[in-house]
This record gives structure tokens, C-alpha cells and sequence, in this order.
């Protein structure tokens, strides 16, 4: 591994997510993986599913 990837890797380590960052990312983490099985699901549907889900929580 080259010496600026490892710097990278070393720094992204440090970066502290804020909680809408991390809901942020657990909602595209979503997207895209049920878009591989599923063309018909759209980036809404998951902002609809996620926000029925806090709801409950």
C-alpha cells in the first residue's frame, strides 16, 4: 500500500460522524443495496421506510 493511501486511511479513521451524517450514510447503504435486487426502489422509498422505522423506535 502506497504511503498516501495509508495517510488516507489513517485520517478517515479519525473523522467522528454526526448522528444525521450516520443516518445519512445507513440510508444510502440501504439504497444501494437493495437496488441491486430491485430496480423498482427508489432513494424515497427508502426515506419513507426509514422514517416510518423512527417512528416506532
Amino acid at each position: 500500500m502506497s504511503e498516501n493511501l495509508e495517510f488516507l486511511l489513517e485520517q478517515a479513521k479519525k473523522v467522528k460522524m454526526t448522528p444525521a451524517q450516520q443516518e445519512e450514510q445507513r440510508r444510502s447503504f440501504a439504497y444501494g443495496n437493495t437496488k441491486i435486487e430491485n430496480d423498482l426502489i427508489t432513494r424515497q422509498m427508502i426515506d419513507e421506510a426509514a422514517d416510518r422505522l423512527a417512528k416506532k423506535g
